[in-house]
């Protein structure tokens, strides 16, 4: 490796360790904090600097819009579907994440099946994905659904060819007929490349927070990269109808993927906002009977900080 690879090499780890901090800082910071934070940068600005500001600002933009989007789902009763899937660390969860982030978990809910057992490998194969869809004022995001039959079922031979043949003559009835019920069926796939999956998979190796994310069928299918590349363009030939079309984010840069798909899922369900009626808190009551009954010191947690 030369110096110059050795130095790009270092800078993706280094990016690749910041974006995880990001993560974190998205999910405690609130707007105030933001605009704080964003001075800062703009004090010592760089490129990367700029680059994470630009994200922090769109994201937290677009997660506002999510929250109006949410509000008109509930409020006109619409049933949606937003079906996640890519290759293993292309990320889908780190988009998920940043979707449901600031909604209502009663509201936006994520469907993330396991490995079927027994009793549900002998079932009708939509049968247990059609348990998780939406009732009205739903939305229900899908970190993999029923296209594992089309992909890491096809290539590690979970099923036979026949199966995966009916599977692709009933998806797409069974897609129109959800949308024909009522249902907003919306698809993306993430796209990686080789190289990109390769670093992901190493950093997953190498960082005990993140060796959870890399299981034997993450190993397994480093090796099968063409096989899966071959179901993932049958897949996409044979699936992609009017009714439900699939659509591509290219996910090399995780930042910009998550900013992509979420400004594009926006853009597909037409909303507005809300009329709200204003909310009024109420005096509380109080009576001179009243006493607050201290808590018994063993059952307080230990303050260690």
């Amino acid at each position: 490796m030369t110096f110059d690879q050795s130095s790009f090499a270092m800078d993706r780890i280094k990016a690749e360790i910041a974006d995880s901090f990001d993560e974190e800082l998205e999910m405690e910071i609130d707007e105030s904090r933001l605009e704080t934070m964003l001075a800062d940068m703009e004090e010592h600005p760089d490129r990367e600097q700029m680059e994470r500001r630009a994200y922090f600002r769109e994201l937290f933009r677009l997660q506002h819009e999510l929250v109006r989007l949410q509000d008109w789902v509930v409020h006109k009763g619409l049933k949606v579907v937003v079906i996640f899937e890519g290759r293993d660390s292309a990320g889908k969860g780190g988009a998920i994440k940043r979707i449901t982030q600031r909604l209502n978990p009663r509201v936006c809910r994520v469907a993330a099946l396991p490995a079927p057992n027994e009793r549900e490998r002998s079932q009708w194969y939509f049968q247990r994905y059609a348990a998780h869809l939406p009732a009205a004022g739903e939305i229900v995001l899908f970190d993999r659904s029923w296209y594992n039959r089309a992909g890491v079922e096809r290539v590690m031979g979970f099923c036979s060819e026949q199966d995966v043949e009916e599977f692709f003559r009933s998806v797409p009835e069974f897609e129109r007929m959800l949308v024909r019920s009522g249902i907003i069926l919306i698809k993306y796939w993430f796209s990686i490349t080789d190289d990109e999956q390769q670093f992901r998979f190493a950093m997953r190796v190498h960082d005990p927070l993140k060796q959870w994310k890399l299981s034997p069928m993450d190993v397994q299918s480093r090796r099968r990269w063409e096989d899966y590349t071959r179901a993932k363009e049958a897949m996409l030939e044979r699936t992609h109808i009017p009714e439900a079309p699939w659509w591509v984010v290219e996910a090399v840069d995780k930042k910009r993927a998550r900013i992509n798909c979420i400004a594009h899922l926006l853009d597909q369900i037409p909303y507005e906002d809300v009329p709200k009626a204003p909310v009024v808190l109420p005096d509380r009551e109080r009576h001179e009977d009243y006493i607050r009954h201290p808590v018994p010191p063993e059952m307080i947690v230990p303050d260690r900080f």
